[in-house]
């Protein structure tokens, strides 16, 4: 089957064409008729099977006819993330090059002025996420009542962001005759609900099990653990034919260090997080397209829907707290019928989002033999005190920090000598005080550093944060 049999305009077919794609996918294939056809859709399938086209194509031709009116778009698209938005934008862009319409991009973290100068104008296409949109509406400078067509894109994604009262507050705002399209990768029991509220005899296309494993990605799990990380996934970037990857954290804090640490080490690394202002993330971004660096370290705001061809390895430093965003992650590889790979990085910590991942994969995920920095963990309360603590404002220099742990782990420990009875000890009147002890505890902080940032921790450090248990990697 070709893209000129699913009933599109010969200038779309041409714009398809000259952008390199011959044959639909299969999301593409059965979704565009019935789009084209005006019915409402439900489409699920795996992330990285061109769920986006499937809307764009058929909605280029459906607003082909048509006059725009000022803060009255005609089509409204809903999608989670910023970078999402973005991509969809670039879509229209590309495929809808011959047609004249107009598209408006609402999003966050830029100037909301020319948001509002575009809307004037009057568009075809907004493109928006929830959370902007809401509050242009709020200020009274949009209106919804002439929107005919509405998408929901990645609704598994808004549901875990928390959006869906927004989208259903959205849809109570959109005219009731109108068509509405619904796309994700999976469907919890919240986004059925909400498509049986707002889809009239939906069509529904399930081009895959829901969340199935992705047969064109090679999975691995490396066994390491929590201090080894760093020098399990150097050894992995070394070792194996990587050309672009994108490694995935859960936190934000250590997308930061460890885009530092792999910089340190000669790795052409960038960061993206939800902490970074929108310009730096698309910067980076394009960076990252344009191969000014082949590693991003980066949250899951990352993990959906981003379409950068060529990433050949998906690197999971951390094990992600929800199984969906898995899926999700190494989703950013073996797309368009590529291959690639994705290694995820487990500590015996891990072991119970391991299962919940392998159960929802349907499968288990071959594990590769444990890696030689497990020889540097040691228990903590052997932990030596009140060294080596990162200062403040970055990472420690980890190739020191290596060895300094490598000597830790082949130095023999002398056994400690008893401490004598209570009795045999001299008064405390006798004993000289500690020139510290009337500090208000500040000496304490050196004996208990701790050897890690804590992760779960953006701003400056309060001191009552400094005590710790053990030692982190």
């Amino acid at each position: 089957m070709s893209f000129a049999d699913l009933g599109l305009s010969d200038e779309l077919l041409r714009a398809v064409e000259e952008s390199g794609y011959t044959e639909p996918t299969p999301i593409q294939a059965q979704a565009i008729p019935p789009v084209l056809m005006m019915k409402d859709l439900i489409g699920i399938a795996q992330t990285g099977t061109g769920k986006t086209a499937s809307f764009v194509l058929p909605m280029i031709d459906i607003l082909a006819h048509g006059r725009t009116r000022a803060r009255m778009p005609r089509s409204l698209i809903l999608e989670p993330t910023r970078e999402l938005a973005a991509q969809v934008a670039e879509n229209f862009e590309k495929y809808g090059k011959y047609h004249k319409l107009n598209m408006a991009l609402l999003i966050g973290g830029v100037n909301m002025s020319d948001q509002v100068a575009a809307l004037e104008k009057g568009v075809d296409v907004l493109i928006a996420t929830p959370g902007r949109l809401m509050d242009l509406f709020g200020r009274g400078k949009i209106m919804l009542n002439g929107c005919s067509l509405l998408v929901i894109d990645e609704a598994d994604r808004m549901l875990d962001m928390g959006f869906i009262p927004d989208i259903e507050e959205i849809c109570t705002k959109l005219p009731a005759q109108r068509q509405t399209l619904l796309f994700s990768a999976t469907m919890p029991a919240p986004i059925k609900k909400l498509a049986d509220k707002f889809l009239t005899n939906p069509k529904q296309i399930e081009v895959s099990r829901p969340a199935s494993k992705n047969l064109a990605i090679e999975q691995r799990l490396v066994e390491t653990s929590s201090r080894g990380k760093r020098e399990t996934l150097r050894g992995l970037l070394n070792a194996d034919d990587v050309n672009t990857a994108i490694i995935f954290s859960n936190r934000k804090t250590t997308v930061r260090e460890l885009a530092q640490s792999l910089a340190r080490h000669g790795f052409k690394a960038g960061q993206i997080h939800g902490d970074m202002e929108q310009p730096e993330r698309l910067r980076e971004l394009e960076r990252f397209k344009a191969g000014e660096i082949n590693i991003l370290v980066a949250s899951d705001v990352a993990a959906r829907g981003l379409d950068i061809k060529g990433v050949s390895h998906v690197f999971n430093f951390d094990v992600p707290w929800h199984p969906d965003d898995y899926v999700h992650r190494i989703g950013r590889t073996g797309r368009g019928g590529a291959t690639g790979k994705a290694f995820t990085l487990v500590t015996p910590d891990d072991a119970e989002a391991i299962e919940a991942i392998e159960k929802l994969t349907g499968g288990a995920i071959e594990r590769i033999g444990r890696a030689p920095a497990d020889t540097h963990e040691e228990p903590a309360a052997e932990a030596p005190r009140g060294r080596g603590r990162k200062p403040r404002g970055g990472a420690r220099d980890d190739k020191r920090e290596d060895k300094r742990e490598e000597k830790k782990a082949e130095a023999p420990q002398a056994p400690r000598e008893p401490r004598p009875p209570r009795e045999a000890q001299a008064p405390r009147e006798d004993r000289r005080p500690r020139r510290d002890d009337d500090r208000r505890g500040r000496g304490r902080r050196d004996e208990f550093a701790d050897d890690g940032p804590d992760d779960g921790w953006n701003g400056p450090m309060p001191s009552f944060l400094d005590i710790g248990f053990g030692t982190r990697g």
